[in-house]
């Protein structure tokens, strides 16, 4: 099923390549698809990253925001209008055998371009857009636009042929709150290349240098954390958290890793006390993660999202890091038995997860070595590109029935 060779038109309402999120699953399937011999095309915002090997067709700049955009903001709505006219250019000259449209903005341009064409649309699902747009306190759940924005994600979830998913809670979502026919929702989840983000990626000499580059003192234990630094991400949270830590155990750092409010979490960060006990990198890019990374005694990830994925878990898992979650489905799918949690928004608890795990070398020890092992065995971007593969010839076979 998967030996056809196919012409994909991916549509991503984004300035790829960013280092973070979504960008890196968009990323990794065009790579992983491609190393399956399908040809792969990527309509994207103006700005953005390029990345050898891809084929990234880009819109043009619009004069009063030439920068890019890290979620909801009104200025995407002239984005898409430019991301609708590149795309209907590249259909025009390669007429693509599968539109793949990341993201409900994609989703809706290639909706109309599926028609027009007469080509199945697959619907790269990662997060309510809705929720999304709470999360970043650009829309109220009980203001004016949020009805009819509701209605609006309802529709565009029922566009296409099949829908991918990056968690199967992401599934039960859709067919609990958008009433999506469970047949045409395929959970293909986030995935980790664990060739590349593996825990002996640093020699002890480069280790050593990387902290030392960092200021991070030789003696201390450090809590990673690689991510958008963002209030929905928890990162108020995990700072109040990594406070009551250090007043415990001053010899644990904190590295942050990401972007964008860097500046304004570092002037926090310093009112809290934490100045000495915290490093913020800024934006790491994608392939120096592992390396980063690799300098943790344990990870954390505070997200506090019910409906995003959370990709950033499986990195950390192939990187044989024990990590501390806050308690939502998607941690619980990816890192099961092995994470240790915190409610959602519990600092006190988050603190204490930390702690114990700082104070048990054995079992930081046990628990990266059963998340990397989970990660390479369930997570493997091979195996997922091969089921997409699948996805395409199923949504061909009804576009024709």
């Amino acid at each position: 099923m998967g030996e056809r060779e196919y012409d994909i038109l991916m549509i991503a309402p984004t300035s790829f390549f960013a280092d973070y999120g979504c960008h890196v699953r968009i990323l990794e399937e065009a790579r992983v698809l491609q190393r399956l011999g399908q040809r792969v095309t990527i309509c994207t915002y103006h700005q953005g990253r390029d990345i050898a090997g891809l084929d990234i067709r880009r819109t043009l700049p619009i004069p009063w925001r030439k920068g890019w955009e890290v979620g909801s903001s009104r200025h995407k709505i002239a984005f898409d209008v430019l991301l609708s006219a590149t795309t209907l250019i590249t259909t025009l000259r390669h007429r693509p055998h599968i539109i793949h449209a990341h993201l409900h903005e994609g989703g809706l341009i290639g909706w109309v371009l599926s028609k027009l064409w007469r080509v199945p649309l697959v619907f790269d699902f990662q997060g309510s857009l809705t929720s999304e747009m709470i999360d970043h306190r650009f829309l109220h759940p009980d203001g004016l636009f949020y009805r009819p924005l509701r209605w609006l994600e309802e529709r565009i979830d029922h566009f296409p042929q099949a829908i991918i998913t990056s968690s199967h809670h992401a599934s039960e979502l859709l067919q609990r709150e958008f009433h999506c026919d469970p047949a045409r929702i395929h959970p293909v989840p986030d995935c980790v290349n664990a060739e590349v983000f593996h825990p002996d990626v640093l020699s002890t000499e480069e280790r050593r240098a990387l902290k030392e580059h960092w200021g991070i003192p030789l003696e201390r234990q450090v809590v990673v954390y690689l991510g958008l630094l963002a209030d929905y991400q928890g990162i108020p949270h995990l700072l109040r958290a990594a406070q009551r830590v250090v007043a415990v155990r001053p010899q644990t750092h904190f590295l942050l890793m990401g972007y964008p409010g860097v500046e304004g979490y570092r002037a926090y960060a310093e009112r809290l006390g934490l100045g000495p006990y915290t490093t913020f990198t800024g934006k790491i890019p994608y392939e120096e993660a592992p390396r980063y990374l690799a300098l943790g005694d344990v990870a954390v990830a505070p997200k506090l999202s019910a409906t995003e994925g959370s990709g950033k878990l499986l990195n950390y898992m192939a990187m044989a890091l024990p990590t501390v979650a806050f308690d939502t489905p998607v941690s619980r799918e990816y890192l099961a038995e092995w994470g240790v949690y915190a409610q959602p928004g519990d600092e006190e608890e988050l603190a204490a997860a930390l702690l114990s795990l700082l104070d048990n070398e054995p079992r930081r020890r046990e628990l990266g070595r059963r998340l990397r092992e989970r990660a390479v065995a369930l997570y493997s971007w091979r195996q997922a590109g091969q089921r997409i593969l699948e996805i395409y010839a199923e949504a061909c076979n009804n576009r024709r029935m």
